[in-house]
């Protein structure tokens, strides 16, 4: 086994985004689920005899040795590469190069070609993947084609029932699942004509077959300098939200690698980090969750109240010194109003995990006519910052943060009831598919509400301080 430095990495890979035109920000791997956070030991009955013939398949396309040292195996919720022999950390235990991976360019010169700018490259890998499979056992991909997940294996918010989502509506990833299936539908739209035109390479296309394509690629796919690619034999490796190890690629050898960050004994299930991301990024692209996931956030929105005889007063001072909507790369999409917490330490001082933004966004609906003019004149003044230093004025100062407090103890109330409504996680009635995806929305809900609750206990700290 050859042991690889890191010199030699040129790039690595950025994972792959969600739906929206031109935006690339998730994490992107699989659907098959993982919630172990350590490697585990089991017997040679991991390996997964349906898959003996894959690797040797994918090297022999490939011209060169993909790993000497992994297998495919099952877990408890799919498929998932194991040690075959002895792994030290640091040794490189894969190697895929760029040419037996799927991506835009691989579509028909004459398809390809009829795509404008409003397609996305998800999209275009989703078409490739239905060209593939409309070919069946005459695609030089079948080998890989015929293993990725049916349907009924995919558990990603995108494809459950409308009842199914009335769990999850409390979180924010309610309305991201709903955008994200707007855009799909947008995509659908917009390259339904060009595969009109080759009915003998695709057949009538649905949006629910297109839906599904989309999925496998948001869920498999990483994006690099090449643009987004589904790597084969790559991504059949699971999730460990503590680990370190990734996929990286080698752009002067063309090819994508991932190099151990442990040492692993034969029999032991490989993993690594898709990157650091929440429950509700990893239930909408990839279909699973941790019961324990540190990357857990909120989003939380807060309003100028419309009865605020200095409602408009408000409104465009924080228009002109709040920065702009953004979207974080690991997040969803926000806006000024829109606010993301994370689980903030007790003992931290600074309130770290709670924004700048928010506590800034509450002084100002705190602030008479005169202090919103001082406000002002400090943010000018200075580096452009609005209300990002306590109010001079300690009831304002308390009566801000007693405002998120109050906002935040009620969402963590219907929180709390949303999760009673799920029944005991561990009730008998949780068997089969929507058991399952009942326990996923309780490790949703559940870490979304212990990043409410450390929030509210920091607040209630601060404001006993001020007050003391």
């Amino acid at each position: 086994m050859q042991t690889i430095g890191s010199a030699i990495i040129t790039n690595t890979w950025w994972p792959l985004a969600r739906c929206p035109p031109s935006t690339l920000s998730s994490y992107c791997l699989r659907t098959k689920l993982n919630f172990s956070t350590s490697s585990a030991k089991v017997s040679r009955s991991y390996i997964d005899e349906e898959c003996d013939d894959f690797l040797p398949w994918l090297e022999k396309k490939a011209r060169m040795q993909i790993s000497s040292v992994l297998s495919i195996g099952k877990c408890s919720y799919g498929r998932a590469l194991y040690a075959s022999k002895r792994i030290r950390a640091g040794d490189c235990i894969l190697r895929v190069p760029y040419s037996v991976q799927l991506a835009p360019d691989n579509l028909p010169p004459q398809i390809y070609s009829l795509f404008g700018d409003e397609v996305s490259n998800i999209a275009k890998v989703a078409v490739l993947l239905l060209h593939e499979q409309k070919m069946g056992q005459k695609s030089e991909w079948a080998p890989y084609i015929s293993r990725l997940p049916q349907p009924s294996e995919m558990h990603s918010t995108l494809i459950w029932s409308d009842d199914e989502l009335e769990m999850i509506r409390k979180s924010g990833l309610y309305l991201e699942t709903i955008k994200q299936r707007n855009h799909i539908e947008k995509q659908f739209m917009a390259i339904k004509p060009a595969l009109d035109q080759f009915p003998q390479c695709f057949g009538d296309v649905s949006l629910t077959d297109f839906a599904y394509a989309h999925a496998l690629v948001t869920s498999r796919a990483w994006e690099s300098s090449r643009g987004v690619s589904m790597i084969p034999f790559a991504d059949f490796i699971n999730h460990d939200g503590t680990s370190k190890a990734c996929l990286m690629s080698d752009e002067g050898k063309k090819l994508s690698l991932v190099i151990a960050e442990l040492d692993y004994n034969p029999g032991d299930q490989v993993l690594i980090r898709y990157g650091k991301v929440s429950n509700a990024i990893l239930l909408l692209d990839f279909g699973f969750t941790l019961p324990y996931n540190i990357y857990d956030q909120v989003q939380v929105e807060l309003d100028i109240p419309p009865h605020d005889h200095l409602n408009w007063t408000k409104l465009e001072l924080l228009q002109r010194f709040c920065a702009p909507a953004i979207k974080d790369v690991n997040e969803f999409s926000s806006s000024e109003k829109v606010f993301t917490i994370k689980e903030v330490k007790f003992s931290c001082k600074k309130g770290r995990g709670i924004p700048q933004s928010f506590r800034a966004f509450a002084r100002v609906l705190c602030s008479n006519a005169q202090e919103l003019s001082d406000l002002e004149s400090e943010a000018t003044q200075s580096d452009g910052r609005l209300a990002r230093s306590p109010l001079k004025n300690t009831s304002r100062e308390i009566e801000a943060h007693e405002l998120m407090l109050s906002k935040l103890t009620q969402l963590s109330k219907e929180y709390g009831a949303s999760i009673k409504s799920l029944g005991s996680s561990t009730s008998q009635h949780l068997i089969g598919k929507l058991g399952l995806r009942r326990q996923m929305v309780h490790d949703l809900l559940t870490g979304e509400l212990r990043v409410l609750t450390s929030a509210c206990a920091w607040l209630k700290k601060y404001c006993a301080t001020l007050l003391g």
